[in-house]
């Protein structure tokens, strides 16, 4: 049985907060998948805790997650900055607050083949322990660029690419001209895009509402991105 020191239990139960993660540039992956993809990516795995090594009792006090899995990983973050492709369709999250929708944002990002996410400051941190788990392992392979949106904007449009924005208000995007490449921004769950980021926006669209009487108001914004993103590929196949 290997053992575990009382302060690495604590350092490793620290990495739950952000400013811990933010002054180490370390996070935590959970599950025998996650951390098989975390040793399998470019990133830097520090080390591996498994409760078969430590015991059911240590890792309980080390997991972040309601109960322990069977393995945990000390992650490095990425530090490089991935360059962009302006020549493929990109997205954009302006203020995404919920961890668990930034996950599986991603997971359907990698799923129809978006390469590169970009988030406004105020989206959840990339690396928050529930993000984490909700991309499924996304979080290895999609390239996830935390930037001022409306300087994004003007780097897409500076290169004559079209950007469009989900609105409640836009043109039908069943019946809207698309491009293999490009710039699709979603806006928050509560507040929806910006001011300042729809005024950069060329082509507003929305999804239509298909309900014959009094239908919800919005779509979850995780479910409208991947509605918005299986309509852009299914047009370009």
């Amino acid at each position: 049985m290997s053992t575990i020191t009382a302060s690495e239990i604590k350092f490793i139960r620290s990495l739950g907060e952000k400013k811990y993660r933010t002054q180490t540039g370390l996070f935590i992956v959970e599950g025998e998948k996650l951390v098989a993809e975390a040793m399998a990516s470019g990133f830097t795995v520090q080390r591996v805790y498994r409760m078969d090594e430590i015991g059911e009792d240590v890792m309980k006090r080390i997991t972040l997650l309601s109960s322990p899995s069977p393995a945990l990983a000390v992650v490095e973050q990425r530090k490089d900055t991935p360059e962009t492709d302006f020549e493929a369709l990109s997205i954009a999250l302006d203020g995404i607050r919920d961890p668990g929708n930034l996950g599986t944002i991603l997971r359907i990002a990698d799923w129809f083949g978006i390469d590169t996410v970009f988030c406004s400051p105020g989206t959840v941190e990339l690396y928050n322990p529930k993000v984490v788990q909700a991309t499924m392992g996304a979080i290895f392979r999609e390239k996830v660029v935390y930037r001022d949106l409306r300087e994004v904007c003007e780097m897409f449009a500076s290169r004559g690419k079209r950007i469009w924005g989900t609105f409640l208000e836009g043109s039908d995007i069943y019946s809207e001209a698309l491009s293999d490449s490009g710039l699709v921004v979603m806006g928050s769950e509560a507040d929806g895009i910006s001011a300042e980021v729809g005024s950069c926006v060329s082509d507003r669209i929305t999804i239509p509402s298909f309900a014959s009487g009094q239908g919800s108001e919005s779509l979850n914004v995780a479910v409208a991105t991947a509605i918005t993103l299986s309509e852009f590929k299914r047009r370009l196949l």
